[in-house]
């Protein structure tokens, strides 16, 4: 039987056919049949016909469409990532300063694949509503980029690689998260990354926001999901700044703008790594996106290693870009 699928507005033709085909299976369940038709012989017709137009869909994506499928909410989340690739997870919480911050998944583990140690952090939205509001919808606080500078500390002290899954819409942009320092603790965490002599992989799996998310960004190696967006401002902010209202019309010229999508972060080099998503979508094959995932994760790790002199490396390669 079909498995139930949310289907974004632009999949609509993927969504006709998709139901068409969970009637039919229904159908055939409870034994009906179609006078001079092989239910079976048109369910297949019928999922060929999905993956075609699913196939053809995806090919030329808008990125006002890439950010609907950033932002899907049956995408791995960071959770997800630890759990399938990471063995021997120990989980780390607070900061030692003011509490813990449930957004910032904090922890040391192993890599499942090569059993190599390594420390862990993930900016997590939450899959049900309670985790949602626990998780503050994937947006940190000060005190989730403080205890991240914790486990950097701690990557740095015992010379494990640190891999970091970003996943957010920003930064809290709350009164209580300045009057903590939000903007001094996101500062704090470019500066400790500029500066960590230990090898540091960034994974921006579904949102990369604002400083919310360069915090967790400033990698030797920065990679990001295919349908995965990384950006300075969110297209709603920067339409309402630009054309002081956020409209369908204006969101979507935004998203263009911006150049928020991953083929056009590779093109000005602002990543170094592209990792292909199955058609349709993160969510549509975790199994074979958490495969994807491991394998960058893999490779990354065995070239960085080998540079010598990793922190100039680091810095040169940020200070570079935009000049």
């Amino acid at each position: 039987m079909t498995q139930d699928r949310q289907f974004l507005d632009f999949e609509r033709p993927i969504a006709d056919i998709h139901a068409r085909i969970t009637e039919l299976e229904t159908m055939h369940a409870a034994g009906e049949t179609i006078p001079e038709k092989d239910i079976e012989a048109e369910i297949e017709r019928l999922k060929v016909k999905e993956a075609r137009v699913s196939r053809l869909l995806f090919r030329s994506l808008t990125p006002h469409q890439t950010v609907q499928i950033a932002r899907h909410p049956d995408r791995p989340h960071a959770c997800d990532y630890i759990k399938n690739l990471i063995t021997d997870f120990i989980p780390l919480a607070g900061d030692r300063l003011f509490g813990e911050d449930e957004a910032v998944i904090a922890g040391i583990g192993k890599l499942k694949a090569t059993g190599q140690a390594i420390a862990i952090l993930g900016i997590d939205k939450g899959k049900t509503t309670s985790q949602r509001m626990a998780r503050n919808f994937g947006m940190p606080k000060p005190e989730g980029y403080r205890k991240g500078q914790r486990i950097m500390a701690m990557a740095e002290k015992f010379q494990l690689p640190l891999i970091c899954f970003v996943d957010t819409p920003g930064a809290y942009p709350g009164v209580e998260a300045e009057a903590r320092g939000q903007g001094e603790a996101i500062a704090m965490c470019i500066e400790k990354l500029l500066c960590l002599n230990t090898p540091v992989v960034s994974i921006i799996t579904g949102e990369g926001g604002s400083g919310g998310a360069l915090a967790f960004s400033v990698a030797d190696k920065v990679m990001m999901l295919e349908n995965s967006i990384y950006s300075v401002i969110s297209p709603e902010g920067c339409a309402s700044i630009l054309w002081k209202e956020a409209t369908k019309d204006t969101i979507a010229k935004a998203s263009d703008a911006l150049k928020l999508t991953a083929k056009d972060l590779d093109k000005l080099g602002i990543v170094d790594n592209v990792i292909k998503e199955p058609v349709g979508g993160a969510h549509r094959d975790q199994t074979l996106t958490l495969e994807r995932v491991e394998t960058a994760i893999q490779a990354a790790i065995a070239e960085i290693l080998p540079i010598k002199d990793r922190l100039n490396h680091r810095r040169d390669k940020f200070l570079a870009m935009g000049a």
